[in-house]
């Protein structure tokens, strides 16, 4: 079934960084060759802001409508982007780390209806919010780099409002969404080719909430300096999520990501 841009503007809502597009969110597990502080007792911290153009594609349903089809790219929806930030935090001491990626969209827009008969027009807004937390322990370790399993949990959140104007839906407006967790478990790494070259990678599959979820991408880094590193490569995410109500959330967001590391 099609319900024209303000059904397709939902469901972009729904997915963004499934969330999440600005990616993008989109979430990311693994900190892009991080820089790191050293504090006396061995722990080393790090930052990393990062942007994912991420596209989209699959089935979204809410609002008692069934489920459509969504195939956007990042284009389109930076068209109809409010706000988007994501970020990673990560902690380590020795092998073990702890690490958390939280990510955070809202779009909204409007357009006409077709026929005009059900309603003249529609406005769509859509907030998401995907947040990771997890522990890793590396397997493998030394001076070029580092190879672990984390496990964690990852929590969703999409909450989406709709409301009509003219016709015979005219002043009526609808609220829904959805919150969910998965445990999500896997590895990443970082190998230095150089001492300015280096590659990241990470791999993640979980469920619980969702039937599946799952996160995976490659990139590739240069260290500018002590205090500042850039990555870039390309991430693929998945989650297919339905419940009760009606609500489901079966998509791919894919794209390229961007990632500045700095070090305070």
């Amino acid at each position: 079934m099609k319900f024209g841009l303000a059904s397709t503007l939902a469901c972009v809502g729904s997915l963004l960084l499934g969330g999440g597009a600005k990616a993008a969110d989109v979430y990311s597990p693994v900190t892009p060759e991080t820089q790191k502080v050293v504090t006396e007792k061995g722990w080393t911290f790090s930052v990393a802001p990062y942007f994912w153009a991420a596209g989209i594609s699959g089935e979204v349903g809410q609002f008692g409508l069934p489920p459509v089809e969504v195939d956007a790219s990042f284009g389109d929806i930076f068209d109809h982007l409010d706000f988007g930030a994501m970020a990673i935090g990560e902690a380590r001491y020795d092998r073990y780390s702890i690490v958390a990626d939280i990510m955070y969209s809202k779009i909204s827009g409007s357009a006409g209806t077709p026929r005009g008969i059900l309603a003249s027009s529609a406005s769509v807004s859509s907030e998401t919010f995907a947040g990771l937390i997890g522990a890793g322990y590396a397997l493998l370790e030394d001076t070029s780099g580092h190879l672990e399993v984390v496990a964690g949990v990852r929590v969703w959140s999409v909450d989406n409002d709709i409301s009509f104007s003219g016709g015979i839906l005219d002043g009526v407006s609808r609220s829904g969404g959805a919150t969910w967790v998965d445990a999500m478990a896997g590895l990443r790494g970082n190998y230095s080719i150089t001492p300015k070259v280096y590659f990241t990678g990470w791999g993640l599959v979980g469920t619980g909430g969702a039937d599946i979820d799952w996160d995976v991408a490659g990139a590739i880094g240069y260290r500018f300096n002590d205090k500042i590193s850039a990555v870039a490569g390309y991430r693929a995410l998945g989650v297919d999520y339905s419940n009760d109500d009606g609500f489901v959330f079966d998509v791919v967001q894919q794209g390229p990501i961007l990632g500045m590391v700095v070090r305070f």
